[in-house]
């Protein structure tokens, strides 16, 4: 089970936040276009870089975009990795 970490949806800057440590926050971009995220940036910080930060990111982050009833079109490149390596969340895929 994923680890419950706090997820902020700011509309208005078309992101979504999430505390991956204690004043730590990754950071998803994205433009919305009907019910498709073209997500076009992830972050995390560089103190938590190589640690397993952006797939816990990822993990909490998907399970809320999929409540949304959105689906995703990654543009960003480890937002296209992540969803090579992980079937399970293939069907959050925008069709082409």
């Amino acid at each position: 089970m994923a680890e419950l970490l706090n997820v902020i949806h700011d509309k208005e800057n078309s992101e979504y936040r999430i505390e991956l440590a204690p004043d730590c926050w990754g950071k998803l971009s994205y433009q919305r276009e009907g019910n498709v995220l073209h997500v076009d940036h992830s972050s995390v910080p560089d103190a938590l870089r190589g640690q397993g930060a952006g797939g816990r990111m990822m993990e909490t982050v998907l399970p809320y975009i999929e409540s949304e009833g959105l689906k995703i079109a990654p543009i960003c490149s480890y937002v296209v990795h992540y969803f090579n390596k992980h079937e399970n969340w293939q069907h959050l895929l925008a069709t082409k």
